[in-house]
């Protein structure tokens, strides 16, 4: 069985102007008074404006979508009562008029001397996935498998058009921010567990970075589970959408794991190539075309799409989760990219719907 896990994080804001409000231990206090929430399912975040959830392990989809409900409904009746509104918005919408409160606590303390401007402007959320893999040898293959693959998603995905009260003209502006740290972007190509676990030491013994939590590649092994933890991916508009990008990301892994088993050629993604494909597919989303990187040149969106849907259907065959992910994947097509309905909401309605298209509203 292929478990699976995911993180989201949200922002909270103030509800009548959605500049964000310093409420995170607020609202993580009145959260913990309810029964049917674990606080321990709630984390902290570097910035006192946002707020993390974690979910259980889940076997299925269906169970990963009930406990990202029950999370999102509770933590947003939390947030309302400590007078603010949760938000799935992979950027600040407005610009702070001080640099954001840093939670406290001595690791925090430290990423924020570490990265000065850059911790003030961090300002971003995201969504995780974790998903089992059978030891740490297959976990490198599969992220060597999967890499050339995760510009698809962040294109699909983005959803942080918005940054300090202005369109960056970008679908996945988070991608652009997250990626000014010392270690993050795509992964590079590792020649086997023992070659990543030597670079990663030289990283830590060169004091490159604190520890291996600020190993911000877009895909990376897990320190704390037996997992490969996907980190490309904003965090999401609705839990469908969580949901389907959960579903993908297991097919993706359940594929490589199978490509690897079955000794099948391992893609070659050149690193320049790849660097270029993730910034492309953060700037234009599905709004036009992406570099496919085994092709090296560009295609239509759409295609990639259909490239990757065909690429992990025997994963999805494997986790029985075909049927569900091609009715999400339809759904999500049919209502548009998180990035472009931001957009919509916004001339439609002023920033009052796009507050409630980000919290949920409507």
């Amino acid at each position: 069985m292929i478990t699976l896990g995911v993180e989201e994080e949200y922002f909270l804001l103030d509800p009548a102007t959605a500049v964000l409000v310093p409420l995170a231990d607020e609202v993580r206090t009145v959260a913990g008074l309810q029964p049917f929430l674990d606080v321990r399912e709630i984390q902290s975040e570097l910035l006192q404006s946002q707020l993390e959830v974690a979910t259980p392990v889940c076997a299925d989809l269906a169970g990963l979508r009930a406990h990202l409900l029950r999370l999102r409904d509770a933590l947003g009746t939390a947030a309302d009562k400590a007078g603010c509104r949760l938000a799935a918005t992979g950027t600040a919408p407005l610009a702070c008029a001080a640099p954001p409160a840093i939670t406290e606590g001595p690791r925090y303390a430290a990423v924020a001397e570490l990265g000065a401007r850059l911790a003030d402007e961090n300002l971003v959320n995201g969504m995780h996935v974790h998903v089992a893999v059978p030891g740490r040898d297959t976990g490198v293959a599969v992220l060597n498998r999967i890499r050339h693959w995760l510009p698809v998603l962040v294109a699909m995905g983005g959803n942080s058009p918005l940054w300090w009260g202005r369109d960056t003209g970008y679908a996945s502006w988070r991608t652009v921010v997250f990626g000014r740290w010392p270690v993050g972007g795509p992964s590079p190509r590792f020649d086997g567990r023992a070659d990543y676990e030597r670079r990663v030491g030289g990283l830590l013994a060169a004091r490159a970075i604190l520890d291996s939590g600020q190993l911000y590649w877009q895909a990376r092994l897990s320190e704390r589970y037996p997992t490969v933890e996907v980190r490309c991916l904003d965090v999401q508009l609705t839990v469908d959408d969580a949901t389907l990008f959960a579903g993908l990301v297991r097919g993706l892994v359940a594929t490589a794991v199978l490509d690897d088993r079955s000794g099948r050629p391992e893609p070659g993604t050149a690193p320049e190539m790849l660097h270029a494909a993730t910034w492309h597919a953060a700037r234009y989303g599905l709004r036009g075309e992406l570099l496919d990187t085994e092709r090296g040149r560009h295609r239509p969106a759409a295609d990639l799409v259909r490239a990757l849907l065909d690429h992990v259907a025997p994963g999805l065959a494997e986790t029985g989760d075909t049927e569900e992910v091609t009715r999400l994947l339809q759904d999500f097509l049919r209502r548009g990219a998180p990035a472009e309905r931001q957009r919509r909401a916004l001339r439609a309605g002023g920033l009052e719907a796009w507050t409630d298209l980000v919290s949920g509203a409507s």
